[in-house]
């Protein structure tokens, strides 16, 4: 079964925008537990634009769930995870001009810095993975380095023009065949949302996707709950269609 972790920093977004209390993103993770969410994920951003440390800190105490921390591979980060303790940690690239995280970790030229982080990380008891773009030498790269998982960039699929969609596809099925094979855990995440996700979720040897923008917009339409619960459904059926 297909893990489905929520990620729930554009909540913190639209509190950040007005800088007060309101909407908490931990309240909003609260009820996507309720709505069937497997994990919860954050990403605590170097400029703080949206989730805050004291986020993580009360995430990581209300939570019954597991909490996956995406990370910048930096000392400093390295060092707010080793003190805030998440279950798992998902380094990615970050570049402060960015709407969002785009595209991949480069693994190949980060190497010795990653290394560190990623030993560092495992160390404390934290899963690390390593979100990267289905690119074999990115993924062999990972696991060099020690990685448990790779979550896979599922960006360019999503944004891809029809003519490319399938060409797209069949890069993440093989990237994960790849990962799978090399005995890293496969996840998949980005773009992803409720028109999009039916292929990527049939792909057999992911067993994680980390779902945040889309999911949070539906939940103003139709609530937190009901919008994990359709993702929630929509994987299963793939899975099950693929099965």
């Amino acid at each position: 079964m297909i893990r489905l972790g929520v990620n729930v920093d554009h909540v913190a977004t639209v509190r950040q925008a007005r800088m007060i209390d309101i909407p908490d993103p931990v309240e909003a993770a609260l009820l996507a537990e309720t709505g069937g969410a497997d994990l919860i994920t954050v990403h605590l951003r170097e400029d703080r634009r949206h989730i805050q440390e004291y986020d993580v800190a009360r995430l990581r105490e209300r939570l019954s769930v597991g909490l996956n921390l995406e990370m910048a591979g930096t000392g400093e980060m390295t060092a707010h995870a080793l003190a805030l303790r998440p279950d798992d940690a998902c380094l990615v690239p970050e570049r402060r001009e960015e709407l969002t995280t785009e595209g991949g970790l480069d693994v190949v030229a980060h190497a010795d810095q990653l290394r560190e982080v990623v030993a560092r990380l495992r160390g404390a008891g934290i899963r690390v993975s390593l979100f990267v773009d289905p690119d074999p030498r990115q993924i062999e790269a990972s696991r060099e380095l020690g990685a448990d998982a790779v979550e896979l960039h599922t960006g360019t699929y999503c944004d891809a023009a029809v003519d490319r969609v399938a060409r797209e596809l069949e890069a993440v099925r093989r990237g994960a065949a790849l990962a799978a094979g090399l005995g890293l855990e496969v996840h998949g995440g980005h773009g992803l949302n409720t028109e999009n996700v039916t292929p990527i979720a049939a792909i057999e040897e992911i067993v994680e996707l980390n779902i945040g923008h889309s999911i949070v917009a539906r939940s103003i339409m139709v609530g937190m709950v009901e919008a994990v619960r359709e993702m929630k459904a929509l994987i299963a059926g793939a899975e099950t269609a693929g099965g």
